[in-house]
């Protein structure tokens, strides 16, 4: 088990898909702007390398504004990193649309894939096949999909095309606040991702014990550090403040929190342990 989950997002916010709900949907990055997301992960790596000087066993997840993993740098780093022995588990977000032999090196107890089928972008066979790739070479992921009335029959197709044992997740579609399901779909959906009820609903958070700021961070490209995604006050920098200083037990500021990367530290959900070190990845 890890001693501390770190979510990383260097300044890339590009990629080659084109989702009609996502704000970088083909969005192109500059080559400065890879450049500058290069180097930061480069520091990142080289920082947790060094066991010495912050005593963690790591989990670490990188979350990406776009499409990373088409860059051939991510994939070096997640090969590093997963054979550094103080790092239990390292993910990364992906949509699987990369070249997947660039991660064959890497260790297989170590590495996981956060995956995500997007039906407007891709087949469910040509996705499929991407997941029969992964299994070919040994390497653990889950599949998320955003559970969208127009696509629940493709999910089921998906479903039945993946191992048994793959955690199939199910984003539900909040957009349209809490009544965008009829009779009948939320079931539907629960069927296939036991854990759905977590995602449907927007979790009461505000006072509440959270494992975000504790045992969890966000660290951001320049090495700024904060609680995670959704809190942007600043508890220092990774690269010249002190981590013990930065971790603290403290309870959530904000009124709820609706997404897996957040509540999932929520403490009175207790999905952390039921993950474990499948975490980054979202790995059941």
């Amino acid at each position: 088990m890890f001693d501390l989950h770190i979510n990383w997002r260097g300044p890339l916010s590009s990629c080659n898909y084109d989702c009609g709900y996502c704000p970088f949907a083909k969005q192109v990055s500059s080559r400065a702007e890879l450049a500058q997301d290069e180097a930061d992960l480069a520091r990142f790596v080289t920082w947790c390398g060094d066991a010495e000087a912050h005593q963690r066993r790591l989990s670490i997840l990188f979350t990406p504004w776009g499409e990373a993993l088409i860059r051939p740098y991510y994939a070096s780093a997640l090969v590093e990193l997963s054979h550094m022995p103080h790092v239990a588990a390292v993910a990364i977000q992906t949509n699987l649309s990369s070249r997947l032999e660039a991660l064959a090196q890497a260790k297989r107890q170590t590495l996981g894939l956060w995956t995500t089928f997007h039906p407007s972008e891709t087949s469910v066979d040509a996705f499929a096949d991407r997941c029969a790739t992964l299994d070919d070479m040994g390497i653990r992921y889950s599949v998320g999909v955003v559970g969208l009335r127009e696509h629940f029959d493709l999910i089921e197709q998906l479903r039945a095309r993946l191992r048994a044992s793959v955690y199939l997740w199910i984003n539900a579609y909040k957009s349209r606040g809490p009544g965008y399901y009829v009779d009948g779909e939320h079931e539907r959906l629960a069927a296939i991702d036991p854990l759905f009820s977590y995602n449907a609903v927007r979790h009461q958070s505000l006072g509440q014990p959270c494992a975000a700021g504790r045992e969890s961070l966000l660290v951001r490209g320049d090495g700024r550090v904060s609680r995670c995604h959704f809190v942007e006050r600043s508890l220092g920098n990774l690269y010249d403040d002190e981590l013990d200083a930065m971790l603290a037990d403290r309870p959530c500021p904000q009124s709820s929190c609706g997404c897996f990367i957040g509540y999932v530290h929520l403490d009175r959900l207790k999905l952390r342990p039921r993950f474990a070190d499948g975490l980054a990845a979202r790995i059941l």
